[in-house]
């Protein structure tokens, strides 16, 4: 694949690790982003990063225009769930509105293809565990709903002629670059893996720690916590390139989802924590948190009929050796 790929939300999370893993195969890429929570430093200093909001279509169109871009890996979003519950404009503003810029951006381009972030959270409470891409949608928080109608806003600009396009509904993204060159960095950081590795971080160095917080000790799953399908950004990044060659080659559009068949609960993510540290981290269970769901596991057998893509790197333990080598970065680890 030698097409000029652009991704959106490129200094991000998923985004910068896809970065990666397409310069790792020389394939031509151009960074577009805000960089209001992305790193440019976490990014390979010789690929071009377009700094404009998601929500800018004339910006969007000049940067694929200049960089010739063929195929765009649409990252950029907000995503936290306890931030939609409070500010449900900006989601749609920015997941809704920044998918249907970028679309008409495509289109007037010539863009051929868009692999979209999507997420899990399209299908809300699970009525089957695992949950297939014919699962029913309906999301119970506002980042669920605007990513739902964000994948709609791809499918009807398909119809008018627009950009191929997949969706990825991703579960739990976590671990951290295996050559250490990006990793989650979030301010604040709110996920559970970079917080439970926080604590034994500041541990190690002898400092004073709250608990980490458990959100929830009383849904119905084998420990009372919340189950999760974690999935290494190294196997989205594959996902992801895998999705453009796909739909380059003339594959067909639709959602796919991406987890590895296995839930884990939080609890069981502390122990393996401990391990992985070697420190006893605390932890406290508290209230639900809002728009959480018990379960999230995917079946993931689409994804490997159509793109001959698995998860390969998601072993519980290789994501969190890999997170914690991250968050060592700065002390000489």
């Amino acid at each position: 694949m030698k097409s000029s790929v652009c991704v959106t939300g490129g200094a991000g999370y998923v985004g910068s690790q896809t970065v990666w893993a397409l310069r790792d195969r020389g394939v031509p890429v151009v960074v577009y982003d805000n960089l209001s929570t992305g790193h440019r430093e976490h990014l390979p200093p010789d690929v071009p990063v377009v700094v404009g909001d998601v929500r800018d279509e004339a910006a969007l169109q000049n940067c694929f225009a200049k960089h010739k871009v063929r195929a765009v890996v649409h990252c950029a979003a907000v995503a936290l769930v306890g931030e939609s519950m409070r500010a449900p404009s900006m989601y749609w503003s920015i997941n809704v509105g920044g998918t249907a810029a970028l679309t008409g951006a495509a289109m007037a381009c010539g863009v051929k293809a868009i692999v979209f972030s999507s997420s899990a959270a399209v299908y809300g409470e699970a009525l089957q565990i695992p949950i297939n891409e014919r699962h029913p949608k309906e999301p119970i928080n506002p980042y669920g709903r605007s990513k739902h109608v964000a994948e709609q806003v791809l499918e009807d600009a398909r119809a008018a002629g627009g950009p191929a396009w997949i969706a990825f509904r991703y579960f739990n993204a976590a671990g951290g670059d295996s050559k250490g060159r990006t990793g989650e960095d979030h301010e604040p950081e709110t996920h559970l893996i970079p917080n439970i590795l926080k604590v034994a971080q500041s541990m190690k160095q002898g400092g004073v720690v709250s608990p980490v917080k458990l959100f929830g000790g009383d849904y119905p799953t084998e420990d009372g916590t919340c189950e999760r399908d974690y999935i290494h950004t190294e196997d989205l990044a594959e996902a992801h390139i895998r999705g453009v060659e796909y739909l380059l080659a003339g594959g067909q559009s639709g959602a796919f989802n991406l987890g590895t068949g296995q839930g884990r609960s939080l609890l069981a993510m502390v122990r393996a924590a401990r391990t992985v540290t070697g420190v006893d981290i605390p932890y406290q269970i508290t209230a639900r948190r809002p728009g959480d769901p018990a379960q999230l596991v995917a079946d993931a057998d689409l994804a490997w009929q159509e793109l001959g893509w698995r998860a390969k790197n998601s072993s519980l333990r290789h994501i969190l050796d890999t997170a914690w080598r991250w968050m060592q970065r700065g002390d000489g680890a």
